[in-house]
């Protein structure tokens, strides 16, 4: 999706009337139970730099190629049809968030993803993509 498609998809969700309370009434039974649920403000944060670093579609299809094996940098360059400068670049802003790990094996320096996490988590919105295109 490009920025500007994006942006507009943003705009016609801000603008739309969204249903909202007519009466400013509290339910407490169910705040109680929802604030030993919601995410602290210092986790939330990191979360959001998380997303943050995931919402580069560069960054995703290098964590994508990850997925299965690691790869060397210019075998990512290949894979991504980026330069290796540039897939040098995503990958600092990857490890600087403890995302992807790297090997040195002579001059080559190989790539992997820390764990499994960020993967499963961009397969299920993937899922949620194609479920939704139905």
């Amino acid at each position: 999706m490009s920025k500007h498609k994006g942006k507009q998809n943003l705009d016609q969700i801000q603008n739309s009337d969204a249903p909202n309370c007519n009466t400013h009434l509290v339910h407490l039974d169910n705040v109680r139970s929802t604030q030993a649920q919601i995410l602290a403000t210092p986790k939330a944060q990191q979360i959001a730099e998380i997303f943050g670093v995931l919402a580069d579609p560069n960054r995703l299809r290098l964590l994508s190629a990850l997925a299965d094996q690691e790869l060397c940098v210019c075998d990512l360059a290949a894979v991504t049809k980026m330069t290796e400068s540039a897939v040098c670049h995503q990958l600092r802003l990857l490890k600087a968030m403890r995302l992807v790990n790297y090997r040195r094996s002579g001059r080559n320096v190989y790539y992997s993803l820390v764990n499994s996490h960020i993967v499963n988590l961009y397969r299920s919105v993937e899922e949620h993509l194609d479920e939704s295109s139905v």
